[in-house]
C-alpha cells in the first residue's frame, strides 16, 4: 500500500503546474458555467483535469475527477488518482483566495499520497503516511480573540447559514472555502481540527486525508461507519479531521449535540 518512488515527483510536478494555470486564469475576467447541483465550473477547472489527467495515471490505473466522466473500471484498480482539479471554485470565481488543487493518491482503497496547492495564499503541502509533510509558505490565518480552546475552520456557506452558532463558545472557528484546503491546513498545523455534516465526495477528501494521516492525525465519520474510498457512489454523509490526539475532543463536542441528522 505504497506510492511507487516516482508517484511524489509526479505529483509535485503535477501541482506546480496545476498552479501555473491557475494563477494564469486569475489574471482575467473568470466566467463560469453551472453544472447540474448548479455548481460553477470554469475554463481553469477543466483545463487543470486534462492537464492532470495527462501527467498522472500510468498503465492500469484508475482516475476519478469531479470534472471527468466517473469510468467504472477504476473500481477495479489498485491504484487510483483521486482529483479535485479546482476545489473552492465559487471563492476563486468570486476572486476570495481560498481554493485549491487536490490530488490524491489510493492504493488498495488508503490514501497514500497528497498534494494541495492553493497559489493565492502562496501555500502547498504535499505528503502522505510514512512520508512526512513538505509545507510551503504561510496562510496567515487571522484567528478571531479571544482564542478557544480548539482552532477550527468552517464551511463559509454553512458559517453563513448559521450551522456553526453552536459550537462558537467552546472553539474558535474561522470560516474558510475549500475542503481540501482547509485539510492541509490541519495536516500542516495550521487548525487542529475541521469537520462537515454536510455530504462531500471522495475528491474533496483524499488529498487532505493522506497529508492529515502523514501528520498523525485521523479523519473520520462523525456519524459511524469507516471511510472507504474508490466506492462506485464516491460520497460521504460528512467527516471530521483533527490533529493527533484531538480526535476525543472534537468526538465530544460532536456528540455532545445529540442531533447528528
Amino acid at each position: 500500500m505504497s506510492p511507487r518512488p516516482d508517484d511524489l515527483l509526479a505529483v509535485r510536478q503535477a501541482l506546480q503546474r496545476a498552479c501555473e494555470v491557475l494563477r494564469r486564469h486569475a489574471e482575467t475576467d473568470v466566467p463560469f458555467e453551472l453544472k447540474d447541483g448548479w455548481s460553477p465550473v470554469t475554463a481553469a477547472d477543466r483545463e487543470i483535469d486534462a492537464l492532470l489527467r495527462e501527467m498522472l495515471p500510468g498503465p492500469g490505473d484508475g482516475w476519478l475527477s469531479e470534472e471527468s466522466d466517473d469510468d467504472k473500471s477504476r473500481l477495479a484498480c489498485r491504484r487510483v488518482w483521486i482529483v479535485d482539479p479546482l476545489d473552492g471554485t465559487r471563492s476563486f470565481v468570486s476572486r476570495r483566495p481560498e481554493y485549491a488543487v487536490s490530488i490524491a493518491l489510493v492504493v488498495d482503497g488508503v490514501p497514500v499520497l497528497g498534494a494541495v496547492g492553493n497559489p493565492a495564499a502562496g501555500v502547498s503541502v504535499v505528503g502522505g503516511p510514512g512520508l512526512g509533510l513538505e509545507v510551503h509558505g504561510d496562510p496567515a490565518l487571522a484567528w478571531p480573540e479571544p482564542a478557544g480552546p480548539l482552532r477550527v475552520l468552517a464551511s463559509r456557506s454553512e458559517w453563513k447559514r448559521g450551522e456553526w452558532r453552536r459550537f462558537q463558545a467552546a472553539i474558535q472557528v474561522l470560516p474558510q472555502g475549500s475542503v481540501a484546503y482547509k485539510l492541509a491546513l490541519v495536516a500542516a498545523g495550521f487548525a487542529d481540527a475541521t469537520w462537515t455534516l454536510q455530504p462531500k465526495h471522495e475528491w474533496d477528501v483524499a488529498a487532505g486525508t493522506a497529508l492529515v494521516a502523514a501528520s498523525g492525525g485521523e479523519v473520520w465519520l462523525p456519524r459511524g461507519g469507516h471511510v472507504q474510498w474508490n466506492q462506485s457512489r464516491p460520497r460521504f454523509r460528512g467527516f471530521a479531521a483533527a490533529r493527533p490526539g484531538l480526535r476525543p475532543r472534537v468526538e465530544t463536542l460532536l456528540s455532545s449535540e445529540h442531533d447528528l441528522p
